[in-house]
């Protein structure tokens, strides 16, 4: 399944304004309400409530060779949760990649990202 990405910049920066935050060595995590949850519920064939997932990689990270290989890790992962576990729909989720992920295995962010969204009470 694919997830519904964020596209404007102005829920970035609320995100990482007003959003609850977990941090991990690789990753960084930020969540908010998504308040315009059911006019995306209204519009998704399934009526259900879905999450809106945006992937940060800065230029610290390497070339995009590299920043590109951590957001395939990254969403890779984030598959892998939401399979597992169920990951909480209606939110804004922002996952920042941070410069220890270099060199990283999918394993090792997935369980990072698991401890991040058990604190942020979304599994």
């Amino acid at each position: 399944m694919k997830y519904r990405a964020i596209c404007e910049n102005h829920l970035y920066s609320k995100a990482y304004k007003k959003g609850k935050k977990a941090v991990a060595p690789t990753i960084a995590v930020y969540v908010l309400p998504d308040y315009k949850k059911h006019v995306l519920m209204k519009a998704n064939p399934e009526k259900k409530y879905l999450n809106r997932i945006g992937l940060t990689v800065g230029k610290k990270i390497g070339g995009a060779v590299e920043r590109n290989r951590a957001k395939r890790i990254i969403r890779h992962a984030y598959r892998n949760i939401d399979t597992a576990y169920g990951v909480k729909t209606g939110n804004l989720i922002v996952i920042v990649a941070r410069e220890a992920i270099s060199g990283k295995k999918t394993n090792d962010v997935e369980r990072e990202l698991t401890r991040a969204l058990k604190k942020l009470e979304l599994i």
